[in-house]
């Protein structure tokens, strides 16, 4: 089953309905299908193998989205925030290419590896005159539909791609078609590269929910477009989060009551921001969704209901609760395994491995699924006593001490916890005679004033094991994150070696 068959399904019930909203200009459903039709035969006529994008989120990346679909060929939208070399790089794995984005960089940076270039509005209106014929024949759905380049938070960026069959099952098991009432809207503001970004369009074309576009996020343009368009609902990642909630805080003014529903994932959520919003936006459910590219999406959620019961429990345990991702979905087998494939019980913490139809597990370069279909996501957690899953970082950050793994995760918590620290990551530094030592980065609250380094080792001392005390302590202006607000960590070892 082709994805294009979701706005198909939408089209065909609802031609007339908005289905998007950018820049003020709005698109109904059937006008979105004509574009993304007269986009196959644009594709079709380059000879193109892939179809990228070098821009932000608009129509273009929604109609090319379907276009490439329709047309049977993978679908790569880029970080155009890389570097020309690394973005360059990117570009000359994916050749020839139907490029959509900044005509002008391309001409710089890969002028020779054949691909053809369309500005965004020269695109939206090619697609527009193009004329499918009425006979024509559309891929069947049977082979990638997406292609996206990971984040490369610990390594090179790995080229994961993701099957019609993939995303179709995820949206089927999470989406009621037509579910959505004329009055709903999706705000999508993060990138559109970024897998959340490509699920919430899908979803909400099953569901006829209009989408309002945010090409660039800033926080008083997100208040103000939820208060002009009626935003129902809304997915941010954790720093965006916490720029609206500043921003509300400093007096932004916006009528944000429309607002049923806040989505967020794609890094760490602070403990004291999710509780601080729970408070700012009482008649809002929050979700906690957590995925991988790899994974089509979401593969646990934390829903609105879980959020204020542990919002306002007093028992520790369901407090907890809080800074898990939630209970996976019912479509999704996971398991929490050791170093030597053993399965875990609960509390006990390990790689996170799943198992679905939704989960695509492979990459350009090679397939990461098992014999049995298990896809390792190289996460670290573990599951509570009643299936909620709490996430301590990626594997690969686990810090080897004397053969004793330690998860960043563990040490940040507890400096967290001190009124003077604002953010924090624990990587692993090299030691002569323990093999790797903590190195702590730290960033001070503004307001306070820096606590001396035996402070902050005597807090973790008394909060975990002595083991756990940092050989280096490091304060820093702020920690480097991605656009997704995921902690760099290869930088932050760089910042401590230097």
């Amino acid at each position: 089953m082709n994805i294009a068959l979701l706005l198909e399904m939408a089209a065909e019930a609802a031609a007339d309905r908005v289905a998007l909203v950018c820049d003020g200009k709005r698109w109904t459903y059937g006008e979105l299908l004509a574009a993304a039709r007269g986009a196959c035969e644009l594709i079709r006529d380059s000879g193109a193998e892939f179809v990228a994008l070098l821009d932000e989120s608009s129509e273009a990346s929604v109609i090319a989205l379907f276009g490439a679909a329709l047309s049977g060929v993978p679908y790569c939208p880029l970080n155009y925030r890389l570097a020309d070399a690394d973005l360059a790089a990117l570009l000359g794995r994916v050749a020839p290419a139907l490029v959509i984005g900044d005509a002008d960089r391309l001409a710089r940076i890969a002028a020779d590896q054949g691909h053809v270039v369309y500005a965004r509005a020269a695109f939206t209106l090619a697609v527009q005159e193009a004329c499918a014929p009425t006979d024509a024949v559309y891929d069947p759905g049977e082979g990638v539909a997406v292609q996206l380049f990971t984040s490369g938070t610990t390594a090179a960026p790995k080229a994961a791609i993701l099957r019609h069959s993939n995303l179709v099952s995820y949206i089927l098991g999470t989406v009621e078609f037509g579910g959505a009432d004329e009055a709903e809207s999706a705000l999508v503001s993060v990138p559109p590269y970024h897998i959340a970004g490509i699920a919430a369009v899908a979803s909400s074309i099953y569901a006829q929910r209009r989408i309002v576009m945010l090409p660039a996020f800033a926080p008083d343009a997100w208040l103000k477009l939820v208060e002009a368009e009626r935003v129902t609902n809304a997915f941010v990642v954790p720093t965006m989060l916490g720029r609206i909630i500043h921003a509300l805080d400093k007096g932004v003014r916006a009528d944000i009551a429309s607002l049923r529903s806040i989505a967020y994932g794609g890094g760490k959520m602070p403990l004291e921001l999710i509780s601080h919003a729970l408070d700012l936006f009482p008649e809002t459910g929050f979700t906690n969704a957590y995925g991988l590219t790899e994974t089509s999406s979401t593969i646990a959620l934390l829903g609105p209901q879980e959020h204020r019961a542990a919002h306002r429990s007093g028992d520790p345990a369901v407090r907890a609760r809080l800074a898990s991702v939630g209970i996976p979905l019912p479509t999704i087998e996971l398991e929490i395994r050791d170093e030597d494939g053993r399965v875990l019980p609960a509390g006990e913490p390990g790689e996170i491995y799943v198992r679905g139809d939704q989960v695509s597990g492979q990459y350009r370069e090679r397939s990461a699924l098992d014999a049995d279909g298990w896809f390792p996501t190289r996460d670290a957690g573990y599951l509570d006593a009643d299936g909620y899953l709490f996430l301590s970082g990626r594997a690969d950050d686990v810090i080897v001490r004397g053969g004793e793994n330690i998860s960043p995760g563990e040490i940040e918590d507890v400096l967290l916890t001190h009124p003077a620290i604002a953010d924090a990551a624990a990587v692993a530094i090299p030691d002569p005679e323990w093999g790797e030592a903590v190195g702590l980065a730290v960033v001070v609250r503004g307001g306070f004033d820096q606590p001396a380094e035996d402070e902050l080792k005597d807090l973790i001392r008394a909060r975990l094991r002595s083991s756990r005390v940092p050989e280096r302590v490091l304060f820093v202006a702020a920690l480097p994150y991605n656009e997704m607000g995921k902690l760099l960590r290869r930088e932050v070892k760089a910042m401590l070696a230097a």
